[in-house]
């Protein structure tokens, strides 16, 4: 079960709470946890992500994805969240709804990342979970996408056990870590999540 509980300001979003994650808006006091997570993790998310600027990891960088996070919110271009283990209150990772269409579409897209130390133990399965009520039900979406690498068996399972649907192959979909790479293609409707 997952609760929803809406902040006023667009600059702190909503909080949502699974049975083993909370999930919240990036803010600046979460600089130092990300950026030793995400060093420390560095090796492990290189192969699937899109190249990490030279700075990715300096505060001034942070703040600037901070304002980036809080101008997308505010346009309904993207919605950023952390992903913290519920027990624990430890950073494990992060989700971005992104490509946000509206109009005929209702539709947009889910991207996730995980701490190497929380890699298949169920927290990103939890988070994924977490956020698909949000984007049916409170974002009011129709469709939510999902795209990863070919080779990349844990999210393939992790979105198959979500209930995403695999549509097909895209060539050169995505630039990962500087290369434009083949992807899989998953969906999730709103009538696919209903219970």
């Amino acid at each position: 079960m997952v609760f929803l509980r809406s902040v006023p300001s667009v600059d702190t979003g909503p909080v949502l709470y699974g049975e083993a994650v909370t999930l919240r808006v990036p803010q600046m006091t979460d600089f130092r946890e990300w950026a030793e997570l995400r060093q420390k993790s560095r090796d492990f998310l290189v192969p699937w992500e899109p190249t990490w600027p030279r700075d990715d990891l300096t505060k001034s960088a942070f703040r600037r994805r901070i304002r980036r996070y809080q101008q997308d919110m505010r346009d309904d271009r993207a919605y950023p969240f952390f992903a913290f283990d519920a027990a624990t209150s430890e950073l494990v990772g992060g989700l971005t709804l992104s490509n946000v269409r509206r109009g005929v579409a209702q539709t947009c897209a889910l991207g996730y990342w995980v701490g190497a130390p929380f890699a298949r133990n169920g927290r990103m399965t939890a988070a994924v979970s977490t956020i698909i009520p949000f984007v049916f039900d409170q974002l009011g979406f129709h469709r939510l996408e999902a795209a990863c690498l070919p080779s990349n068996e844990p999210s393939i399972r992790l979105l198959k056990k979500s209930g995403f649907a695999e549509e097909g192959y895209a060539r050169r979909y995505l630039k990962i870590n500087g290369v434009w790479r083949d992807h899989l293609l998953f969906a999730l409707l709103s009538d696919d999540a209903l219970p």
